[in-house]
Protein backbone atom coordinates (compact mmCIF):
# COMPACT_ATOMS: atom_id res chain seq x y z
CA UNK A 1 0.00 0.00 0.00
CA UNK A 2 1.56 3.35 -0.93
CA UNK A 3 2.31 5.66 1.57
CA UNK A 4 0.54 9.18 1.58
CA UNK A 5 2.76 12.12 3.03
CA UNK A 6 1.17 14.85 5.17
CA UNK A 7 2.15 18.09 5.78
CA UNK A 8 -0.11 19.21 8.88
CA UNK A 9 -0.74 23.27 9.46
CA UNK A 10 -2.19 23.60 12.91
CA UNK A 11 -1.35 26.64 15.82
CA UNK A 12 -2.27 25.05 18.94
CA UNK A 13 0.49 22.50 19.76
CA UNK A 14 -1.38 19.89 21.72
CA UNK A 15 -4.49 19.76 18.77
CA UNK A 16 -1.39 19.68 16.46
CA UNK A 17 0.52 16.72 18.71
CA UNK A 18 -2.89 14.51 19.26
CA UNK A 19 -3.40 14.99 14.94
CA UNK A 20 -0.08 13.88 14.33
CA UNK A 21 -0.78 10.98 16.63
CA UNK A 22 -4.01 10.35 15.33
CA UNK A 23 -3.44 10.32 11.31
CA UNK A 24 -0.02 8.12 12.23
CA UNK A 25 -2.80 5.29 13.43
CA UNK A 26 -3.01 4.74 9.58
CA UNK A 27 -0.75 2.13 8.00
CA UNK A 28 -0.52 3.96 4.58
CA UNK A 29 -0.30 7.66 5.95
CA UNK A 30 3.32 9.33 7.18
CA UNK A 31 2.97 13.25 8.66
CA UNK A 32 6.12 14.58 6.91
CA UNK A 33 6.13 18.17 8.30
CA UNK A 34 4.30 19.57 11.38
CA UNK A 35 4.39 23.14 11.22
CA UNK A 36 2.01 25.84 13.42
CA UNK A 37 2.78 28.99 11.22
CA UNK A 38 0.98 29.86 7.76
CA UNK A 39 3.35 31.36 6.03
CA UNK A 40 5.54 28.34 6.54
CA UNK A 41 3.02 26.34 4.27
CA UNK A 42 4.09 26.72 1.01
CA UNK A 43 8.30 27.08 2.01
CA UNK A 44 8.14 23.39 3.59
CA UNK A 45 5.94 21.78 1.08
CA UNK A 46 8.01 22.90 -1.58
CA UNK A 47 10.93 21.51 0.45
CA UNK A 48 9.10 18.13 1.69
CA UNK A 49 6.75 17.44 -1.43
CA UNK A 50 3.30 16.40 0.81
CA UNK A 51 0.76 14.47 -1.25
CA UNK A 52 -2.13 16.12 1.34
CA UNK A 53 -1.81 19.43 3.37
CA UNK A 54 -4.19 19.56 6.40
CA UNK A 55 -4.31 23.50 7.32
CA UNK A 56 -6.53 25.50 9.61
CA UNK A 57 -7.60 28.58 9.03
CA UNK A 58 -7.25 30.14 11.82
CA UNK A 59 -3.12 30.13 11.78
CA UNK A 60 -0.53 33.23 12.81
CA UNK A 61 1.40 34.60 10.13
CA UNK A 62 -0.58 33.88 7.03
CA UNK A 63 -4.02 32.76 7.10
CA UNK A 64 -4.60 29.00 6.14
CA UNK A 65 -6.82 29.82 3.36
CA UNK A 66 -4.35 32.62 2.11
CA UNK A 67 -1.50 29.70 2.04
CA UNK A 68 -4.09 27.16 0.66
CA UNK A 69 -4.51 29.31 -2.42
CA UNK A 70 -0.17 29.91 -2.47
CA UNK A 71 -0.23 25.98 -2.41
CA UNK A 72 -2.14 25.16 -4.79
CA UNK A 73 -0.21 27.75 -7.49
CA UNK A 74 3.13 26.58 -6.33
CA UNK A 75 2.85 22.69 -5.58
CA UNK A 76 -0.76 22.18 -7.15
CA UNK A 77 0.12 18.49 -6.78
CA UNK A 78 -0.25 18.40 -3.31
CA UNK A 79 -4.21 18.72 -2.51
CA UNK A 80 -5.34 20.41 0.51
CA UNK A 81 -7.90 19.49 3.13
CA UNK A 82 -9.14 22.47 5.55
CA UNK A 83 -9.36 21.47 8.85
CA UNK A 84 -11.79 24.34 11.40
CA UNK A 85 -13.77 25.23 13.75
CA UNK A 86 -15.20 27.54 11.23
CA UNK A 87 -18.46 26.39 9.37
CA UNK A 88 -19.74 30.24 7.75
CA UNK A 89 -21.04 29.86 4.64
CA UNK A 90 -18.41 32.69 3.35
CA UNK A 91 -15.72 30.86 4.84
CA UNK A 92 -16.23 27.68 3.21
CA UNK A 93 -16.84 29.47 -0.53
CA UNK A 94 -13.67 31.11 -0.04
CA UNK A 95 -12.28 27.79 0.98
CA UNK A 96 -13.38 26.02 -2.44
CA UNK A 97 -12.38 29.48 -4.48
CA UNK A 98 -8.81 28.81 -3.56
CA UNK A 99 -9.01 25.51 -4.65
CA UNK A 100 -9.28 23.14 -1.79
CA UNK A 101 -10.29 19.65 -1.80
CA UNK A 102 -12.02 19.12 1.21
CA UNK A 103 -13.62 20.99 4.21
CA UNK A 104 -14.17 19.21 7.56
CA UNK A 105 -14.85 20.62 10.77
CA UNK A 106 -12.86 19.48 13.78
CA UNK A 107 -15.12 17.51 16.04
CA UNK A 108 -15.92 15.09 12.91
CA UNK A 109 -15.33 11.53 14.21
CA UNK A 110 -11.80 10.89 13.19
CA UNK A 111 -12.69 7.63 10.73
CA UNK A 112 -14.29 11.04 8.68
CA UNK A 113 -10.73 12.33 8.74
CA UNK A 114 -8.46 9.43 7.80
CA UNK A 115 -11.48 8.42 5.30
CA UNK A 116 -11.41 12.70 3.61
CA UNK A 117 -7.47 12.48 3.35
CA UNK A 118 -7.77 9.32 1.29
CA UNK A 119 -10.60 10.64 -0.74
CA UNK A 120 -8.82 14.02 -1.67
CA UNK A 121 -5.74 11.93 -2.62
CA UNK A 122 -7.34 10.02 -4.79
CA UNK A 123 -8.54 12.90 -6.74
CA UNK A 124 -11.90 13.64 -4.79
CA UNK A 125 -14.16 16.44 -2.72
CA UNK A 126 -15.40 16.02 0.96
CA UNK A 127 -16.95 18.44 2.28
CA UNK A 128 -18.63 18.15 6.39
CA UNK A 129 -21.81 16.81 5.96
CA UNK A 130 -22.88 19.50 8.74
CA UNK A 131 -21.81 22.08 6.66
CA UNK A 132 -23.95 20.93 3.08
CA UNK A 133 -26.49 22.81 3.39
CA UNK A 134 -24.60 25.93 4.81
CA UNK A 135 -22.54 25.87 1.60
CA UNK A 136 -24.85 26.86 -0.35
CA UNK A 137 -26.12 29.89 1.79
CA UNK A 138 -26.41 32.44 -0.88
CA UNK A 139 -25.91 35.86 0.58
CA UNK A 140 -23.29 37.72 -1.52
CA UNK A 141 -20.59 39.87 -0.17
CA UNK A 142 -21.70 43.46 -1.08
CA UNK A 143 -18.73 45.02 -0.59
CA UNK A 144 -16.86 46.50 -3.44
CA UNK A 145 -12.87 45.44 -3.28
CA UNK A 146 -11.78 48.77 -2.10
CA UNK A 147 -14.48 48.64 0.70
CA UNK A 148 -13.48 45.37 1.58
CA UNK A 149 -10.11 46.32 2.26
CA UNK A 150 -11.53 49.33 4.54
CA UNK A 151 -12.94 46.95 6.50
CA UNK A 152 -9.91 44.58 7.04
CA UNK A 153 -7.87 47.18 7.79
CA UNK A 154 -10.43 48.93 10.32
CA UNK A 155 -10.81 44.97 11.78
CA UNK A 156 -7.22 44.74 12.19
CA UNK A 157 -6.79 48.00 14.33
CA UNK A 158 -6.14 50.63 11.84
CA UNK A 159 -7.86 54.26 12.52
CA UNK A 160 -9.05 56.44 9.38
CA UNK A 161 -5.75 57.80 9.31
CA UNK A 162 -3.71 54.49 9.09
CA UNK A 163 -6.16 53.24 6.92
CA UNK A 164 -5.59 56.46 4.38
CA UNK A 165 -1.96 56.24 4.88
CA UNK A 166 -1.99 52.74 3.77
CA UNK A 167 -4.54 52.91 0.69
CA UNK A 168 -2.94 56.31 0.00
CA UNK A 169 -6.45 58.09 0.36
CA UNK A 170 -7.39 61.46 2.08
CA UNK A 171 -8.81 60.57 5.73
CA UNK A 172 -12.35 61.96 4.53
CA UNK A 173 -12.44 59.13 1.67
CA UNK A 174 -11.38 56.76 3.94
CA UNK A 175 -14.60 58.00 6.43
CA UNK A 176 -17.23 57.74 3.65
CA UNK A 177 -15.66 54.49 2.80
CA UNK A 178 -16.58 53.59 6.24
CA UNK A 179 -20.08 55.08 6.34
CA UNK A 180 -20.78 53.24 3.54
CA UNK A 181 -19.71 50.29 4.58
CA UNK A 182 -21.96 50.17 7.75
CA UNK A 183 -24.97 51.20 5.91
CA UNK A 184 -24.26 48.33 3.34
CA UNK A 185 -24.18 45.59 6.32
CA UNK A 186 -26.96 47.26 7.88
CA UNK A 187 -24.97 47.56 11.03
CA UNK A 188 -25.04 50.72 13.79
CA UNK A 189 -21.02 51.37 14.10
CA UNK A 190 -17.62 49.97 12.49
CA UNK A 191 -17.47 47.30 15.15
CA UNK A 192 -21.02 45.85 14.47
CA UNK A 193 -19.51 46.02 10.92
CA UNK A 194 -16.80 44.33 11.44
CA UNK A 195 -18.38 41.22 13.20
CA UNK A 196 -21.00 41.46 10.44
CA UNK A 197 -18.74 40.44 8.16
CA UNK A 198 -16.26 38.37 10.12
CA UNK A 199 -20.09 35.98 11.24
CA UNK A 200 -20.64 35.94 7.15
CA UNK A 201 -17.32 34.48 6.54
CA UNK A 202 -15.74 37.89 4.44
CA UNK A 203 -13.46 38.34 6.69
CA UNK A 204 -11.10 35.77 7.94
Amino acid sequence: MPTLRILLAEDVAMVRGALVALIELEPDFKVVASIRNGSDIVPTALACQPDVSIIDIDLPGLDGLSAAAQLHQALPTCRTLILTNLSRAGTIRRAFTARVSGYLLKDAPPEELASAIRNIAAGGKVIDPQLAVTAWDDRQNPLSTREHEVLRLTAAGADAAEIATVMHLSIGTVRNYLTTIVTKLNARTRVDAVKSAYDAGWLP
